[in-house]
């Protein structure tokens, strides 16, 4: 338990103290946000903001494991290390998306095709990566069973397997990007839903069925079920120092080097963890924005008349005449309620399967 609390404090250090740093450098060479003339006009104040605010965030996160891993003498897992690997190689798409949004200072950056085949790469290693590497135990740190709380059902197939898995990923990158639209929402949310994913590698950790006495106990068969707390603790820690440079008014942007990085992590801790379907409530927050935009755009497809006055939703609200803050604040409660009630469902299940 110790690599949780190393990596969590690690992680919230480098951050709270690199960000700075970071924010000077991005300055300095004016790398600036470019605001779209259609959005909410107050946030044409935000124009020239330092954003790529994800490399700090990465950066802080992979130190942290590594250094936990050194000052603990713990050999890191296949389960954390690929989940590192999916988050960096994200945050490279994302990277090179916000750098051409830049040098060319216009708000689209990689050519949709370019975008999606990074994160098709990305994607496929990971998942087919994921099926490899067995333990004693015969697991790997990704299994071709769906699951919810647990693995259930017959085996879909390594083929199949990996196409869920790019589904996931792309679906939760997308959903974190379109959040992260207001000071700190996508990362003040992300942090609690990573807190959620602490919990379930505890409790996993805790009831693995090596470990347990009786054949009867409701048990989980995770290959790494620790290693993925260590790395949720450490991408908790590393958001909740960048949210106080992040939180409004923002010092920094993520970019889509961090929204991309996060959603590849949480898709990853999902697979690794055996939890992909229950990722949904986890992060709701995430599922009603992205359906929010799937519902605008579908309805001016077909009726040629708008739901929402804008979408994302939470830019809806503020063309109602919200403040940015209160937007924030209530989306934030809503996540917490979410996260609440997956935990909850999480931990239901293994009680009434005891």
């Amino acid at each position: 338990m110790r690599q949780i609390l190393f990596s969590g404090a690690i992680g919230l250090f480098l951050t709270l103290v690199g960000t700075p740093l970071l924010i000077k450098l991005l300055a300095r060479r004016g790398y600036g946000q470019y605001i779209r003339d259609d959005g909410p006009r107050d946030h044409h104040s935000k124009r020239g903001t330092p954003t790529m605010g994800g490399i700090a965030f990465i950066l802080a996160t992979l130190i942290a494991y590594g250094v936990t891993k050194v000052i603990t003498g713990e050999p890191p897992s296949y389960s954390g290390v690929l989940v590192l690997f999916l988050m960096a190689g994200m945050g490279l798409v994302g990277f090179l998306d916000d750098y051409i949004k830049i040098v060319r200072r216009r708000s689209l950056g990689l050519r949709a095709g370019a975008k999606m085949l990074g994160q098709f790469i990305v994607g496929v290693t990971f998942a087919i990566l994921s099926l490899n590497f067995e333990d004693a135990r015969e697991l790997t740190p990704a299994s071709t069973h769906l699951s919810f709380t647990q693995d259930f059902g017959w085996s879909i197939g390594p083929v199949l397997f990996v196409l869920w898995a790019l589904f996931m990923i792309l679906a939760m990158s997308n959903g974190v990007n379109l959040t992260d639209g207001l000071d700190g929402l996508a990362t003040g949310a992300a942090v609690m839903v990573f807190g959620a994913y602490v919990f379930i590698g505890v409790w996993q950790y805790g009831q693995t069925c090596s470990e347990m006495a009786t054949a009867s106990a409701t048990c989980y068969e995770v290959r790494d079920p620790l290693d993925g707390a260590v790395v949720a603790a450490a991408l908790m820690g590393a958001l909740f120092g960048f949210l106080w440079w992040n939180t409004s008014p923002a010092k920094i942007f993520m970019g889509d080097t961090g929204s991309l990085a996060l959603g590849g992590a949480l898709a990853g801790l999902a697979i690794v963890s055996r939890t992909e379907l229950l990722l949904a409530v986890l992060g709701g927050l995430f599922v009603l924005i992205t359906m929010s935009v799937v519902i605008q755009v579908g309805s001016f497809k077909l009726t040629g008349r708008r739901v929402f006055k804008m979408a994302p939703l939470q830019h809806h609200f503020e063309l109602k005449g919200w403040s940015e803050v209160l937007v924030v604040v209530r989306f934030w409660i809503i996540q917490g309620m979410c996260v609440i009630v997956g935990i909850g469902i999480f931990y239901g299940t293994w009680v009434a399967d005891w």
